[in-house]
């Protein structure tokens, strides 16, 4: 029991996952997202179609239609990385996964490759979201969104 003081307790920290501009749902046009009903989080207008992982972790699943991964932090959070709105009716058309269940990932893990274009041709809008099912609204308060840091948040 001595010990268990200096176990360092493993947090995880946020990061943005796409060059872009940072919003916070409720200016994400899906109100299943803008409501929070998905849990708290934000989304990235994305100025490129390189999407990394937000977390170091592993990933759980990642949709068929390519459009959504979720993943766990090694502390145990988990976060569900959506890319664009109503995007599953392309049916992976513009997005390319480029990750698989169980793999490791950190920040620096390309996870997908979206073709802005393919999305704004097919009219379907382009923001990344990140929501975090599990965890307390209240946290949501330790999100910053100002784009000035790389760390959006350390939970």
């Amino acid at each position: 029991m001595f010990f268990d003081r200096f176990k360092k307790v493993k947090e995880t920290i946020v990061t943005q996952p796409v060059a872009g501009q940072l919003i916070p749902l409720s200016e994400v046009a899906d109100p299943v997202f803008s409501q929070e009903l998905m849990g708290i989080g934000f989304a990235v207008r994305p100025k490129s179609g390189k999407i990394f992982s937000p977390i170091e972790g592993v990933v759980e699943s990642v949709f068929p239609t390519q459009h959504a991964i979720t993943m766990k932090s090694e502390a145990g959070v988990e976060l569900l990385l959506h890319i664009g709105i109503d995007t599953v009716e392309l049916g992976g058309k513009g997005i390319q996964t480029l990750v698989t269940a169980g793999q490791k990932i950190t920040p620096n893990t390309q996870v997908a490759e979206v073709d802005l274009d393919a999305l704004a041709e097919s009219e379907k809008i382009s923001d990344v979201i990140v929501v975090f099912p599990n965890l307390e609204r209240e946290l949501i308060g330790k999100f910053d969104l100002s784009g000035e840091s790389s760390v959006l948040a350390t939970l």
